[in-house]
């Protein structure tokens, strides 16, 4: 739990070293081709299956486009607006935010517990970033960044709630992470196209470290 919470809460920062050199679309777009062909590689070298109906890439590209595309998209637009810090705080709302959907669509039961662990998450991350909202504070861009980081929220909650009913209906995990995250990236490069931006690469070291360290180990 320990290398999954400092791995994945580090990434925040890992993206900062991305968008200085690329735009958002074609960061999103290189990090999750590269996150899903490597998932899926996985996958052959350990014989799951891949094969799967028109229907079930329709919902994986459901998933996979809100998830990893057009929700991370948003992350990284807001982080060229407000601190990496606090973008984590406003995500620390997904799992809350998730949780209300799935009680809303689905039915499932919804504890004080959880509301209450949920709101403690969002305060504990809001916590060690509490000197950030300061500085923020007096920035222009502050809205702007908060507007993107709403709204990754959002999206990113729209691709959970696919994701809990693709593996309800069977799709295996694995398989389904691998085929998201591609989806995600095709997404991320459809916008990056339709914008005509350069899908040009920089002779960065520490931006290639950051797209490794973000898409295999993020």
């Amino acid at each position: 739990f320990a290398i999954c919470v400092l791995t994945w809460g580090t990434t925040w920062y890992a993206i900062t070293f991305q968008i200085g050199y690329t735009t958002p679309e074609v960061g999103v777009a290189f990090r999750f081709a590269l996150a899903g062909a490597t998932v899926l590689a996985i996958c052959v070298a350990r014989g799951l299956k891949l094969r799967f109906t028109l229907r079930d890439h329709a919902l994986l590209a459901l998933q996979g486009g809100f998830l990893y595309g057009i929700s991370y998209v948003c992350v990284y637009h807001a982080e060229k607006h407000i601190v990496s810090g606090l973008v984590a705080v406003g995500y620390s709302a997904s799992p809350l935010v998730t949780g209300l959907g799935a009680h809303l669509l689905f039915g499932m039961r919804v504890t004080p517990r959880f509301i209450a662990g949920g709101l403690l998450g969002i305060a504990g991350v809001a916590l060690m970033f509490w000197t950030e909202f300061g500085r923020a504070a007096g920035n222009q861009d502050t809205g702007l960044g908060v507007l993107f980081t709403i709204s990754a929220v959002l999206l990113s909650t729209v691709g959970s709630l696919t994701a809990s009913r693709n593996r309800a209906n069977g799709l295996p995990f694995w398989p389904a992470l691998g085929y998201g995250m591609l989806y995600g990236a095709l997404v991320g490069a459809i916008m990056a196209l339709l914008q005509g931006q350069s899908f040009a690469t920089p002779a960065v070291a520490s931006w290639w470290l950051a797209l490794i360290y973000l898409a295999l180990a993020g």
